[in-house]
């Protein structure tokens, strides 16, 4: 059957200068500067080629309309006023999970084939322009699997689960399932994240613990387990707790989902452990330590996530611009319109670029790359963030009063450019532990001074700036400073990536606008970029 276009002329107008709704897109062949920066980081591109295309689907664009639509609901009795503390969903939103995790979202990077985290990257940068929200449960079961591995036999019982790329919704115990993932609860309102200030208790009987004490946030709450912090004779200890147990259900209560600004599709959810049983990973009072191990990876998602927003508002933009025309002119021709879009994508593709250059960091094995992983996806999770905000604000400004509109992707897009600056260490809070990091392991800081120092030679403002950030601080600042002394460290290091794996047009024109700063204060206020070489980066279907 065909189906007719929508009626142009109308009892009192014609619809005219309006672009043709953009539809289903492919997000891996569309994307120039994604195709050089994960060929660089050495992904899969095969695989990216196929999950590209599916993640611009019209069917999991329809899922992913869907699920931001209808949103979660609580569900805490049935009908007979037994606890059941569950969430239900729209199917949309289980279609995004079975697919993201068919793809292999939480699982290639544990495949032990090369460039698996690169890979991984790549899917949570698609998944960002897709449907933010169902990135929270599936990023935080792909990081839980390093973190599990403190643990021989719950490493033997959980990981294949989380890895098997299988999703199975049901509530069972993770014995019975194929397929399982994992969320994370941490906070409680007393410490956020001073984490040591937490208040609940664990008490050991026998070969587990029992819970008791509150949570102020805890991501996807219908997870098959949670890795949590809680005070133990020891101190402060990590657990695993299984959300479902062999006859009665285990005492996870929901007390609430919160009332999000956006990520509304997850249901984000303040918790009590009620004598709920729980296995503890690692020693007594190490609590920290064992779980960092997923903070760590869940801040490479927060790196990519905003390199993902960013892109999803650009090409909305871009695609925009190109069917618009206005005082005569289409608006991709006007020369300040041509100026705003490439300084927007040159935030947008250092973004992109220095993340997954960590991404690759990660996927090597030698001790100085995990060194660099480790500072590394700190400063690019801290830039990243903070140039979203500004970017999507732009991009938004660009579609004029229609992008304030729901029907676009604009809002949805505006209201997640925050999170992922908030989430897994707030900006000062990584500003500090990049601090921390070049105190208690020198041999960080010697790491990312060769890799910025990698692509000495190619630019000799880069060159020049570089050597200013060492004259400024050739220790490490006051504290007051961190903002400012990591905000140099992130963008240098963004360079860098660029120089490395991006056109001369885009990297001498970051280098330019954002290392020299000969700029304004605003989006747009530049000049002496190659704005035609930078936009056809962008021509090729975004």
């Amino acid at each position: 059957m065909t189906v007719s276009d929508p009626v142009s002329r109308l009892g009192t107008h014609e619809v005219f200068n309006q672009p043709t709704p953009r539809g289903a897109r492919d997000l891996w062949a569309n994307d120039l500067a994604l195709r050089d920066h994960a060929g660089a980081a050495g992904a899969d591109g095969a695989r990216l080629a196929r999950v590209g295309a599916l993640y611009g689907s019209e069917a999991l664009l329809q899922a992913a309309t869907d699920a931001q639509r209808d949103l979660p609901r609580l569900k805490l009795f049935d009908r007979s006023g037994r606890r059941v503390d569950e969430v239900e969903f729209h199917p949309g939103y289980h279609k995004l999970m079975q697919e993201g995790l068919g793809a292999g979202y939480a699982s290639v990077a544990w495949t032990g084939q090369p460039g698996g985290h690169a890979t991984h990257a790549a899917m949570a940068y698609f998944q960002a322009q897709l449907e933010p929200g169902v990135a929270c449960p599936l990023t935080m079961t792909y990081a839980a699997v390093p973190a599990l591995q403190a643990d021989q036999k719950l490493a033997e019982t959980w990981i294949p689960r989380l890895s098997s790329g299988i999703y199975d919704p049901s509530m069972r115990p993770i014995e019975e399932k194929a397929g399982a993932t994992l969320g994370m609860a941490m906070t409680e309102k007393q410490g956020g994240s001073d984490v040591r200030a937490n208040t609940t208790r664990a008490v050991r009987e026998g070969d587990v613990y029992r819970l008791n004490g509150h949570k102020w946030f805890c991501s996807a709450p219908m997870c098959d387990g949670f890795l949590t912090l809680a005070q133990a004779e020891g101190g402060l200890t990590c657990f695993l707790v299984p959300r479902w147990l062999d006859g009665e259900r285990n005492g996870f209560r929901i007390q609430r989902l919160k009332n999000k600004l956006g990520n509304q599709a997850n249901a984000s959810s303040e918790i009590e452990y009620v004598d709920a049983l729980a296995y503890r990973l690692g020693d007594e009072g190490a609590g920290v330590r064992t779980i960092i191990e997923m903070v760590h990876h869940t801040r490479l998602d927060t790196a990519l996530a905003p390199a993902g927003l960013m892109r999803a508002a650009l090409a909305e933009a871009h695609w925009w611009v190109e069917g618009r025309s206005a005082f005569q002119r289409r608006l991709i021709d006007q020369p300040l319109m041509r100026s705003v879009l490439a300084d927007l994508a040159l935030d947008t593709e250092g973004a992109l670029a220095v993340a997954m250059s960590m991404a690759a960091a990660f996927d090597r094995e030698d001790e100085e790359s995990r060194a660099l992983a480790r500072i590394g996806v700190a400063l690019a999770k801290y830039l990243n963030n903070k140039r979203c905000i500004a970017v999507v604000g732009e991009a938004m400004e660009v579609l004029g009063g229609v992008g304030y509109v729901e029907e676009t992707p604009m809002p949805m897009l505006y209201r997640e450019a925050p999170l992922n600056s908030i989430w897994e260490g707030s900006g000062n809070v990584i500003c500090l532990d990049v601090m921390r990091a070049l105190v208690r392991e020198p041999e960080t800081g010697a790491v990312l001074r060769k890799d910025l120092e990698s692509v000495s030679g190619a630019d000799r403002r880069y060159d020049a700036a570089l050597k200013g950030h060492f004259e400024r601080w050739p220790g490490l600042p006051q504290e007051a400073e961190a903002r400012w002394f990591s905000e140099s460290l992130a963008t240098l290091l963004t360079a860098a990536a660029l120089i490395r794996s991006a056109p001369n047009a885009v990297a001498e024109g970051y280098v330019t606008s954002r290392v020299v700063g000969a700029r304004g204060s605003v989006h747009g206020a530049v000049s002496g970029l190659d704005v035609d070489a930078i936009l056809s980066r962008l021509a090729n279907g975004s």
